[in-house]
């Protein structure tokens, strides 16, 4: 799970102050709610292991993960490494964030490579930078929703519009404007969907916890489960995940108590409260209530 409480201060080399430089914007404004639901590391944590569950569905990413990446050998690592690059993304200062997402995307230049079928892929095509965007977010904003606190229809579909600004540093060129829109592109795909092996090790893993040792160990089961239920109950079916993986009632609870609790606690060295100091805003301004929060912001204009 990415914790927003224990990013690391540097990705390849280039130091990330999420406090500095003072005034700087991030790609997104304080008032997006991608700023509200990124500061919640349960929201995080499942939503984003629900889009690799996504994502692994179609055999071409799933390759190219699991064949050109060390999460197999360092997942713990490989976790902190994408949890920076997500904080740095919503919250960062914007120049940091487009030199760090251009190292990624260069990186990811370099991975090419032919699916156990014959199918040849490579990372950057544009059709699978437009999944793994979208995923990304439908997966966080699912899970803030599920296990934190409801979002409105009208958030919801300014969040997914909002992912545009994010997803097309990446190099997507097609973000779903809603979620009804981003149902439409997993139809569109359903396809090319099929089960397999490596969708299994990879939630062995998340229950292993080795990915994520600083969250308490009871939740790792409840995570793994939790993330399979934000996919609709059709694809679970044809990822044969439904019934392995059934979220209980007393691990959803917990999950929703322990999302409660990580919205309602800010920590000063995180990112999102460093990120309201650099723009001159109070850090516990994400954790203010909705009329607090406008009112601050009217202040700065």
């Amino acid at each position: 799970m990415v914790d927003p409480t224990a990013m690391a201060d540097n990705y390849m080399g280039t130091r990330i102050d999420f406090a500095a430089p003072m005034g700087e914007p991030a790609l997104l404004p304080p008032d997006s709610v991608q700023w509200r639901v990124y500061k919640n590391q349960i929201a995080l944590g499942v939503g984003g292991i629900a889009a690799v569950l996504l994502e692994f569905a179609d055999p071409r990413i799933r390759s190219g993960v699991w064949d050109h990446s060390t999460y197999k050998a360092d997942p713990i690592g490989r976790s902190r490494r994408t949890g920076v690059v997500a904080m740095l993304a919503c919250y960062g200062p914007a120049s940091t964030a487009r030199n760090v997402i251009g190292m990624v995307n260069r990186m990811h230049g370099k991975v090419v490579g032919e699916t156990p079928a014959g199918e040849k892929y490579r990372a950057m095509d544009p059709a699978l930078l437009d999944w793994v965007a979208a995923t990304a977010s439908y997966g966080f904003l699912t899970a803030y929703d599920r296990f934190v606190s409801p979002v409105t229809p009208a958030d919801k579909d300014r969040f997914m519009r909002d992912g545009d600004a994010i997803g097309r540093q990446f190099g997507a060129r097609r973000t779903p404007q809603s979620v009804a829109d981003f149902m439409g592109m997993m139809d569109e795909l359903a396809p090319r969907f099929e089960p397999h092996q490596i969708i299994f090790e990879f939630l062995e893993i998340i229950e292993s916890g080795r990915a994520a040792p600083s969250i308490p160990k009871f939740l790792h089961r409840a995570v793994a489960r939790a993330a399979v239920s934000l996919l609709p109950e059709w694809l679970q079916d044809r990822l044969e995940l439904r019934q392995r993986y059934r979220l209980g009632r007393f691990d959803a609870v917990a999950l929703r108590m322990a999302g409660k609790l990580a919205d309602a606690r800010p920590v000063p060295s995180s990112a999102p409260c460093q990120a309201s100091v650099r723009l001159g805003l109070p850090a516990n301004f994400l954790y203010r209530p909705a009329a607090e929060r406008a009112r601050l912001l009217q202040g700065l204009g």
